[in-house]
């Protein structure tokens, strides 16, 4: 896969997780947010939860164990230290989750992805 087809990927694994969040109430904030410290790829509200959300798309969903490690998750994390404050107001809460997806499978929230 070219980096072109990749990218497009991206952009439709991170609408599709948009839309199935919104199914549950979240509100979208933003997406593809750059930072010095990361990306983060999406930003969604629900009542007075700021969610910060890393999109996984993966060809097969046993393949999903893989795609997130602390590495990752600690360069989200500190991509959300740097912003959280643009979009959370005092006495909020923040989480960082992860949205999974594959072909033909439901996509798979993780709540509370990464706790520091």
């Amino acid at each position: 896969m070219n980096r072109r087809q990749a990218e497009r990927r991206g952009r439709n694994s991170e609408r599709i997780a948009a839309l199935y969040l919104g199914l549950s109430g979240w509100r979208l904030l933003a997406s593809r947010v750059k930072t010095p410290r990361g990306e983060i790829d999406l930003i969604m509200r629900r009542g007075s939860t700021i969610l910060f959300v890393e999109v996984k798309y993966r060809k097969a969903a046993k393949d999903w164990a893989l795609a997130l490690d602390a590495y990752r998750l600690r360069r989200v994390a500190a991509a959300v230290e740097t912003i959280a404050h643009r979009y959370a107001r005092r006495g909020e809460n923040v989480r960082i989750d992860a949205v999974m997806l594959a072909p033909w499978r439901w996509p798979r929230h993780i709540v509370n992805a990464w706790q520091p």
